[in-house]
């Protein structure tokens, strides 16, 4: 069968005329890319991977649900305008988290010990489970909100090259990092490829579409895994025959460090200390803002 008729057929059969297939092996599409246009995509790859760190450390200290909403709040707007992620974008990766998020206070309502919050339910829920529970799930919810305008805004090149320059990653582990991820962008047009290969010998259904069934599904992940495995071996082969040592080597392109990093990091430190000290205080906290007997209905103790 030539390609034409393969093609002809692939269009008949309810298939897209310009799939994600027609792209060569390997090959990447590039409208994905972070854009550049925000102030924090052009801070340093390895100075936000830091302060991402750091953050994420810095938070896990605090078990009142007041100053993690205060932060929570702040990474949002960052997020909005340094970042400039839509919101639609930071509304979906949000998601995962927040469904993280109810099981946690869910868990913590109902397992931990204190008073109780509503004494009449068939469940016992406590004040102290609710406090922590509300803590730690907005916890969650505000290193994701990093995590989510940290991808956004950095090419994973650039991280790489980076961390080398930088952090004094080893190019060996730098160079099979970048081929890895590459491998992994590269599975939708693989996985696409394989389908249309597939649908093209496969039976019609009565609405003239291929058929696609548990059993198809099988094959076409197992012949992914092999194109993978295969594509891991050259890539293998490829990166240990360049050499790659500790040595000294140069690198095309290379990240920078300015302005920006240091503005960044000075501001997010002021922050998280003006947070944690207030936290520490007692100033910022849920009993200083709400009196705890305004949310028990003739509780007990648990």
């Amino acid at each position: 069968m030539t390609a034409e008729r393969a093609a002809t057929r692939v269009r008949s059969r309810g298939l897209a005329a310009e799939p994600a297939s027609a792209l060569p092996a390997g090959a990447v599409r590039r409208d994905r890319e972070p854009s550049r246009g925000s102030w924090l995509a052009c801070c340093n790859p390895t100075v936000k991977f830091a302060v991402l760190f750091v953050a994420s450390i810095a938070v896990m200290v605090l078990f009142d649900p007041v100053p993690v909403l205060v932060l929570y709040a702040a990474a949002l707007v960052a997020a909005l305008a340094s970042a400039r992620v839509s919101p639609r974008t930071l509304a979906v990766g949000q998601l995962p988290f927040v469904a993280f998020a109810v099981g946690i206070v869910s868990v913590n309502a109902l397992s931990r010990p204190g008073t109780e919050l509503w004494p009449d339910l068939p469940v016992r829920i406590t004040v102290e489970g609710v406090t922590i529970g509300l803590a730690l799930a907005l916890r969650a919810m505000f290193i994701g909100v990093l995590a989510i305008s940290f991808l956004a805004t950095t090419p994973p090149r650039d991280l790489l090259v980076s961390l080398m320059l930088h952090a004094r990653l080893s190019p060996r582990y730098a160079h099979a990092l970048l081929a890895g991820h590459r491998m992994l962008e590269a599975m939708p047009q693989r996985w696409a490829t394989i389908r249309a290969a597939q649908s093209v010998r496969a039976p019609l259904r009565r609405n003239g579409r291929p058929r696609f069934g548990p059993v198809d599904a099988a094959r076409a992940a197992f012949a992914l895994l092999v194109a993978q495995v295969r594509a891991s071996e050259r890539i293998a082969l490829a990166l240990e025959s360049r050499g790659l040592g500790d040595g000294p080597r140069t690198v095309w392109r290379p990240v920078p460090l300015g302005a920006r990093d240091i503005v960044l990091v000075v501001v997010v430190v002021a922050a998280l200390a003006v947070v944690l000290v207030a936290s520490a205080t007692g100033w910022l906290t849920i009993a200083a803002l709400v009196e705890p007997s305004v949310f028990i209905h003739g509780g007990r103790r648990a």
